[in-house]
């Protein structure tokens, strides 16, 4: 399957989302910087509406769904940044949304979604549960089906987020980022490869939430399993259009440990005083692993989201390495 992310698309997702969304700031982390010899900065989506980057696809494709998909409403399966994101695009565009969550999504992300107006379904055992779940919904009642990882619209969406750090740092060099299902880095490494093909993708998992790197190892989409991760939002298996846009956008994957996701949320708070969930802080500790090899300068990492229980959030800090 061949994938391509048009621009045009990105630029009028972007106008899209003026009136909802925000445009995130760039910072300069002192603390990267000087570990790595050069110029790092964060792209901080916690400050995004809904505390993470979701909330743009989802935008972009309730803006674009037909009347008819607007009055019978939208179902969707999220580990709770795309559920809360839809759930608040939807309202604001007064469409019924119904949310399919693994029964232990964190209670953060399912206070968001139902405080934004989502009838939630918490039954699924797992993410890939859910999602067969709300796929199953969407059939019976002929609801639309909204991805958190592929669909053009919300790619587009997601591209918005490439389009800012071209924006915000024009002689970026490399971007790193979070990668689950492939929407995120599908919108950002498309925006560069059609826009500034010389700027490098690095791609960041956990080695509890490998799909992305395991299928591009084994040239095929291959499944793997999905024990409980810090990285909830990147939990679950790629799909082929996933798989497609991994292999157009990713020069090079990086696996970081539970271990090293968990002091890393620890070190941006203290660091960079961020907020940030597993996912969020995944591409920050690809670089801090030690592993990431040469980088071309400034190096941009996507912080793509901050909803973690406080409870969690508190006793990582507490016990993370000083």
């Amino acid at each position: 399957m061949s994938w391509m992310l048009d621009p045009a698309r990105v630029r009028e997702a972007a106008a899209r989302l003026a009136p909802l969304a925000v445009r995130t700031p760039v910072r300069r982390s002192a603390a990267l910087s000087a570990l790595l010899g050069g110029e790092v900065l964060l792209k901080d989506e916690t400050a995004q509406t809904g505390g993470s980057f979701k909330v743009r696809g989802a935008i972009n494709v309730v803006a674009t769904l037909t009347d008819d998909e607007r009055a019978a409403g939208v179902v969707a399966s999220s580990a709770g940044n795309h559920g809360t994101g839809l759930a608040l695009a939807a309202r604001a565009a007064g469409v019924a949304v119904t949310l399919f969550v693994p029964h232990d999504a964190p209670a953060v992300k399912q206070s968001k979604m139902r405080a934004a107006g989502a009838e939630l379904d918490t039954s699924g055992r797992d993410y890939d549960d859910a999602e067969r779940l709300a796929m199953a919904c969407a059939a019976s009642t002929g609801r639309r089906f909204v991805s958190p990882c592929t669909g053009a619209a919300l790619v587009a969406g997601q591209g918005t987020v490439g389009l800012e750090i071209a924006e915000q740092v024009p002689d970026v060099g490399t971007v790193v980022v979070c990668v689950g299902g492939g929407g995120l880095v599908g919108g950002v490494g498309g925006w560069f490869r059609a826009t500034a093909p010389s700027v490098r993708i690095v791609g960041a998992q956990s080695d509890q939430t490998d799909a992305m790197a395991a299928s591009l190892a084994a040239g095929h989409r291959v499944d793997v399993a999905v024990p409980p991760t810090l990285a909830d939002g990147l939990a679950g298996q790629i799909d082929d259009e996933g798989l497609a846009m991994g292999r157009a956008t990713i020069d090079r994957m990086l696996l970081v440990t539970e271990a090293e996701i968990g002091d890393t949320i620890a070190w941006l708070w203290r660091e960079e005083g961020l907020r940030v969930e597993g996912a969020g802080a995944v591409a920050v500790a690809a670089l801090r692993s030690g592993r990431s090899g040469p980088l071309a300068f400034p190096v941009v990492a996507t912080v793509s989201g901050g909803n973690i229980d406080p409870q969690r959030h508190q006793q990582l800090v507490a016990r993370a390495p000083r």
